[in-house]
């Protein structure tokens, strides 16, 4: 069993100036010191580890066998110790990301794009999935941080911050132009084919369960994994498609879609960064979230 450290250390430094005198100014201790740590690691190990030299001293052949193994723990020591430093200054490191198509389309990839122009060695690994999803990475420690739409029920070792504000609307093609301009009441919809998100969103359950509290239960004829492709189907007039607004933004101002009107609002989520209270943020991950607040909220004061 290693007795002492530091005696290996005199070792390897005086080993490597080749004299007491190097050592002891590398390690800024005094000479005597660098004497006394290597007499006691040789009365430890039973052997002379160092023979005099015309100039300082020089390895014995059982000092040679030892520095050729100690070197090597001495040399991956200073070899980690520079690359904890270059994480510190973010010259190496990684961030890893839960976001949905949603999330990382309209709130993340503006942050991601500033980040990477100033961090260009800092790796961005991004976990693609819905807010459940995330939510289980991110409890799981397989994930830094996550961008997540409401609702959703958080844990409580988990905290939550409101990021921007979202609009569900639902968006419709040239077949339902008997529709347009109209006030409608959200029962109307039942009559319709609908285009939704499938089961497992947060999206998802939150029109589900809005609709509900109006008396209303919708049977989607199509369940889709991205609000993308709602959009496309949308545009081909296969149903009225269930949206936040911005994925429908082009199409809407470009008169291929047009949204319906209803006769009550729909309320408005929100984007959520969430973090693990209890998790140690790698500094990567720190500066990352640091913009996208400085972004968010204005310079700090």
């Amino acid at each position: 069993m290693i007795s002492n450290l530091e005696y290996y250390k005199v070792f390897y430094y005086t080993a490597k100036c080749g004299s007491v005198t190097g050592a002891a100014a590398l390690l800024s201790i005094s000479q005597p010191a660098v004497s006394q740590s290597i007499r006691q690691l040789e009365k430890n190990l039973g052997v002379t580890l160092f023979g005099r030299a015309s100039r300082g001293v020089k390895l014995t052949a059982e000092g040679e066998l030892l520095y050729s193994y100690v070197a090597k723990g001495y040399e991956q020591i200073e070899i980690g110790v520079e690359k904890v430093r270059q994480m510190r200054n973010l010259e190496l490191g990684e961030v890893r990301i839960g976001a949905s198509d949603m999330t990382l389309k309209f709130y993340l990839l503006p942050f991601l794009e500033k980040f990477h122009e100033r961090y260009p060695d800092i790796k961005v690994f991004v976990t693609n999935g819905p807010t459940p999803e995330t939510l289980k990475a991110l409890g799981e420690g397989r994930i830094d941080f996550g961008v997540v739409s409401t609702p959703f029920e958080a844990p409580d070792n988990i905290k939550a911050m409101p990021v921007r504000e979202i609009e569900d609307v639902f968006v419709a093609g040239r077949r339902f132009l008997p529709y347009k301009n109209r006030m409608l009441d959200f029962k109307e919809l039942e009559k319709l084919p609908m285009i939704f998100l499938e089961n497992n969103t947060s999206s998802r359950s939150y029109m589900d369960e809005f609709l509900r509290e109006n008396g209303v239960v919708l049977q989607p004829e199509f369940e889709l994994a991205t609000s993308d492709m709602i959009v496309q189907f949308a545009l081909r007039s296969l149903g009225i498609g269930c949206v936040v607004r911005e994925f429908a933004g082009e199409a809407l101002e470009s008169g291929l879609l047009f949204e319906l009107r209803f006769n009550k609002m729909i309320p408005k989520r929100s984007f959520c960064v969430v973090q693990s209270r209890k998790a140690v943020m790698p500094a990567a991950a720190e500066k990352l979230l640091e913009i996208m607040q400085y972004r968010e909220n204005g310079p700090k004061k």
